[in-house]
C-alpha cells in the first residue's frame, strides 16, 4: 500500500470534500430546475465543473450520490434524535427532526417536491418507518399505546407517510410554522392514529 505524506493526505481529503460539495450543490440546483428523474451524471458534472472521473471516484451513479447525502443527513438526524428528550410534548425528538429538515431545506424540498424522486420518497418513508419502530421499542413512554400496534409495519408506515407528507407541505409552503409548531401539530395527528390503532 502506498504511503502518502500527511500534507498530501490532507490536501487529497480537502479536494475530495470540495468535489463532493460541488457535485451536491449541482445536483440540488438541477433537481430544482428540471427534476431528478431526467437529469444525467454528465449534466451534474458539467454544472459542478468536475470531471466524470472525479464523479465516479466518489459515486456509482446519481442514485448513489443522493443516497450518500441522505445517509449523512439521516445520521445527523439520528444523533439529534438520540440526544432529544422524549418525555416532553411534543416529544423533543420530533422538534429535533423538523430542525434537521429545516437545516437541509433545499435538499428535502428538491427531492420531495414535484420535480423530486419517487425513489427518494420511498427510501425516506422506509427510513422513518424504521426510526419510528426503533423509537417505540426503546421507549416505555407510550403508556396509552398497545404494544401490538408495532407488531408489524402497518402503523409505523402510516406514521412515516404522515411525516413525509407533512415535511413536503411544510417546505412547499415556505415553512409557515416553526419546527416546534409543526412538530406539535404532527405529534397530535400521530397520537390520534396511535390511539385509534390501540382500540
Amino acid at each position: 500500500m502506498t504511503q502518502y505524506p500527511e500534507g498530501t493526505r490532507q490536501a487529497n481529503n480537502l479536494r475530495v470534500r470540495r468535489t463532493q460539495k460541488l457535485l451536491r450543490e449541482a445536483l440540488i440546483d438541477l433537481i430544482e430546475e428540471k427534476g431528478f428523474e431526467s437529469l444525467t451524471v454528465g449534466e451534474i458534472t458539467q454544472r459542478a465543473m468536475v470531471s466524470r472521473a472525479a464523479f465516479y471516484r466518489n459515486y456509482q451513479d446519481k442514485y448513489d450520490l443522493v443516497e450518500q447525502i441522505f445517509e449523512e443527513a439521516i445520521n445527523t438526524l439520528l444523533s439529534a434524535v438520540d440526544s432529544a428528550n422524549r418525555t416532553e410534548h411534543p416529544p423533543e425528538v420530533w422538534v429535533k427532526f423538523f430542525e434537521h429538515i429545516a437545516g437541509y431545506e433545499r435538499l428535502y424540498r428538491a427531492l420531495l417536491g414535484r420535480k423530486g424522486s419517487p425513489w427518494f420518497v420511498t427510501k425516506m418513508r422506509a427510513s422513518l418507518t424504521e426510526m419510528i419502530k426503533g423509537h417505540a421499542s426503546t421507549s416505555n413512554r407510550l403508556p396509552d399505546v398497545d404494544p401490538r400496534v408495532f407488531a408489524d409495519d402497518f402503523v409505523p408506515s402510516l406514521l412515516a407517510a404522515l411525516y413525509v407528507e407533512t415535511i413536503t407541505w411544510w417546505l412547499e409552503q415556505g415553512r409557515p410554522y416553526t419546527p416546534r409548531e409543526i412538530a406539535t401539530r404532527s405529534a397530535r395527528f400521530a397520537a390520534a392514529i396511535l390511539r385509534e390503532a390501540s382500540l
